[in-house]
């Protein structure tokens, strides 16, 4: 028979969000009780399909831990300067501004709570400081810290609906589990239960038919029901709901919760739709500040796929995680056939075209190098080389949606607001849970800071609002 649970304070979530919330909830001294939609053995949402946060490298002295960065002075403002470069100038100025001053600090604090990091080189064209982490052992890392600390997890239970006390406070959840309806009731909720992406009726609602087909790269549990709970009890929407990080990833990865399946390096080289065209300037930034947006792209061409081609002379430039191998042959038409591309002689032709157009100086991969085709209706801006060392090497990629841009309406101090700006007293909202951050584009490793950093602030809010128990 299903049992009601009395606590300091309810999480939501067991992502990213969620676990920084009741981490540093616990390290504090509260009551936790973390609710996880998710079986155990598929717990952490996006966060255990995911590997990279952006940290501004300058903000601590982070090699103290036992890593460095590939890039040594990236700073937050740097940092706050690309977010608002990435989003068009849209992104909540106030957001992006404690996001990144708390950065740091944060990337700290969960290396104090057992996260361990890894660096990768930059031969993948990143021009940020970013560390890099295995998904699921840093679930398990934050779990371990906070159940230490006295935070309880409950799996298979889905948070449904706000529990509101006679003075229009949050007091509670009530939740889906196998036993039943189980009320938690608490001084504070915490939401940090992802965004909307999951589900195949609001990718059809917020982008259109096709999108129920695309290949969703995290969690299968991540279908908006704490977005839902938010909004149905008076918490606003904001954001970009129509828009996305979508990824370009391998053509064979799995439907759902295939993690990263990366293909890194296309930047280099030049990307052919079916029709044997060129669609995209590849060289308009840095891999990490156009892969969001160019899985959309790619999505939304002839067959939702596309073809990378490289040479000989580009091929250590690449990385890819598969699950495919790349096709190999001695010309571009060969390549392009191999791959399934509906029209590879017209393939050949456009790289022969693109071939003609570029008259490259020194050729440098780790910076935004000048190399800039000449002549052609889509010009490419930077490492434009030829590509004229065979063999060719092919890779299909098709996009694949990472998390969705609409969400619920927070202040910088992670408090939910109403439609009238009013903040919902015991309530607080961090992550893909949230709106505001991101639009038309995403600084690659951003997000999981912002649950980190925002998680985080949530439960220091909640302690300034609860009497802790005494030392």
């Amino acid at each position: 028979m299903a049992t009601d649970v009395d606590t300091d304070v309810i999480v939501v979530g067991c992502g990213i969000a969620g676990l920084s919330a009741a981490n540093r909830a616990a390290q504090l001294g509260l009551t936790v009780d973390v609710l996880e939609k998710a079986p155990e053995e598929h717990r952490g949402g996006h966060t255990a399909w995911s590997e990279s946060f952006r940290v501004p490298s300058a903000a601590a002295d982070l090699e103290q831990f036992g890593y460095e960065f590939a890039v040594p002075d990236y700073t937050p403002n740097q940092f706050y300067d690309d977010i608002m470069k990435q989003t068009n100038g849209k992104a909540d100025p106030e957001l992006a501004r404690t996001l990144v001053e708390n950065a740091g600090p944060t990337a700290e604090w969960l290396t104090e709570r057992g996260v361990t990091w890894d660096m990768q080189p930059l031969n993948v064209g990143y021009t940020v400081a970013r560390t890099f982490f295995d998904g699921d052992e840093l679930v398990s890392q934050l779990v371990e810290a906070a159940e230490a600390d006295g935070a309880t997890f409950h799996y298979r239970t889905e948070a449904r609906e706000l529990i509101i006390d006679d003075a229009g406070d949050a007091a509670g959840v009530r939740a889906r589990t196998d036993d039943g309806i189980v009320e938690f009731r608490g001084e504070a909720v915490i939401v940090g239960a992802g965004g909307y992406e999951s589900s195949p009726e609001k990718r059809t609602r917020y982008y259109g038919p096709d999108y129920a087909e695309i290949t969703v790269r995290g969690s299968r549990y991540n279908t908006g029901e704490g977005i839902d709970m938010l909004l149905e009890a008076g918490v606003d929407d904001t954001g970009q709901w129509g828009g996305a990080h979508m990824a370009l990833i391998d053509r064979s990865s799995p439907p759902v919760e295939g993690g990263a399946n990366r293909v890194d390096g296309y930047q280099y080289g030049v990307l052919i739709n079916n029709h044997g065209e060129r669609f995209f300037d590849e060289g308009e930034d840095a891999r990490a500040h156009t892969y969001a947006k160019l899985g959309r792209i790619i999505f939304e061409e002839p067959g939702h796929e596309a073809y990378i081609i490289v040479d000989a002379a580009l091929r250590e430039l690449m990385r890819a995680t598969g699950p495919s191998d790349p096709v190999e042959g001695d010309s571009v038409e060969e390549v392009l056939d191999a791959l399934g591309c509906w029209e590879p002689a017209k393939g050949a032709e456009t790289v022969a075209a693109f071939n003609a157009a570029c008259d490259p100086g020194p050729f440098d991969p780790d910076i935004l190098d000048g190399n800039s085709t000449e002549g052609l209706d889509l010009e490419k801006s930077n490492w434009a080389v030829p590509l004229d060392e065979p063999p060719y090497i092919g890779y299909a990629v098709t996009g694949g949606i990472t998390f969705g841009f609409g969400g619920v309406r927070t202040d910088a101090r992670a408090r939910a607001l109403d439609s009238v700006g009013r903040p919902f007293p015991g309530l607080y909202v961090a992550g893909n849970t949230t709106g505001g951050l991101f639009f038309d584009n995403y600084p690659g490793g951003t997000g999981l800071m912002n649950g980190a950093v925002y998680g985080k602030i949530a439960a220091e809010e909640v302690a300034g609002t609860i009497e802790l128990p005494s030392a």
